[in-house]
């Protein structure tokens, strides 16, 4: 992936399994160096599998360059050495995908009835997305041209696993707009991208611990695979429509029709905006290019 000549470089948080692990791989399917943060250093650190390394390998061998970096992205500290990192060895940042979160698993009863760790996603998956942009900005402005995404979901506007999720992702998504407005300026285009049912580790764990018959296991939605996201990231960055999507919140589904981006399968995922809503449509002012 290059444009005037450059290969692109991007961060990738959250990336040692799941969806931010396929990201980082179709960004690096492109040709990108691309640095893979999490806090896994090995497989066994997570019940699911993963690691940043493994990440990074699988980055390298679809054609791209793999760094892994363990980062817990609660940690300030260790999120400002990533990006001096980047800046030691580049000078400039071309994507950041925030993709890293703090999952709780799913318990019955009210907010209330639940421990209050079920908060996390509020810590990482918020507020780290922020700090991580905050370092990404000036490293995004300085390539003359880049891209913020957040991973969102239909829970931003639908009930999905309790209020700390769906506050995460209504906050996300506001959070890229206002970003959006700040960094027109600078050729800097900043959105949240709405995935799916993504076919994860911790996704395929909690469908098989389910009771369902065979015919209610096929009526199940399709789901996408993790790298579905990340083609349409390197199809949007690579095109000269990018500003044009800046500030919006975006189902992932619609926008790879948009770009005639297909899964690894050769299907479309479709868009679950009739079952699950859809982005609300931004006030005028919050538009990057309004005055």
């Amino acid at each position: 992936m290059t444009r005037s000549g450059k290969e692109v470089v991007a961060v990738v948080t959250g990336a040692s399994r799941g969806a931010g692990k396929g990201i980082a791989e179709a960004v690096g399917a492109t040709g990108a160096t691309v640095y893979v943060t999490g806090r896994s250093q090995s497989g066994g650190d997570s019940p699911y599998g993963g690691s940043v390394r493994e990440t990074a390998e699988e980055v390298t061998r679809a054609g791209g360059t793999g760094i892994p970096v363990v980062v817990d992205h609660a940690d300030d500290g260790a999120v400002a050495e990533l990006f001096a990192r980047v800046r030691s060895e580049h000078g400039r940042l071309d994507i950041l995908v925030n993709n890293a979160a703090m999952f709780a698993a799913p318990a019955p009863g009210g907010f209330w009835e639940r421990p209050l760790s079920t908060v996390a996603p509020l810590t990482v998956g918020l507020r780290s997305h922020y700090v991580a942009a905050w370092h990404a900005a000036p490293l995004l402005i300085a390539g003359g041209r880049g891209l913020i995404v957040s991973t969102g979901h239909y829970g931003a506007v639908s009930y999905h696993q309790g209020p700390a999720y769906g506050a995460q992702k209504a906050g996300a998504d506001k959070m890229a707009a206002d970003m959006a407005k700040e960094l027109y300026p600078y050729g800097v285009a900043a959105l949240s991208i709405w995935t799916g049912g993504v076919d994860t580790e911790r996704a395929r764990a909690h469908l098989r611990s389910l009771t369902l018959t065979p015919e209610q296991r096929a009526a199940l939605p399709p789901r996408e695979s993790p790298y579905f996201t990340g083609r349409v990231i390197a199809a949007l960055h690579a095109s000269d429509e990018l500003m044009a999507f800046s500030g919006r919140a975006v189902i992932g589904a619609e926008l790879g029709a948009y770009f005639d981006v297909t899964d690894v399968d050769g299907s479309r995922p479709r868009s679950r905006r009739h079952v699950l809503g859809g982005p609300p449509e931004p006030h005028p002012s919050l538009r990057p290019e309004a005055s």
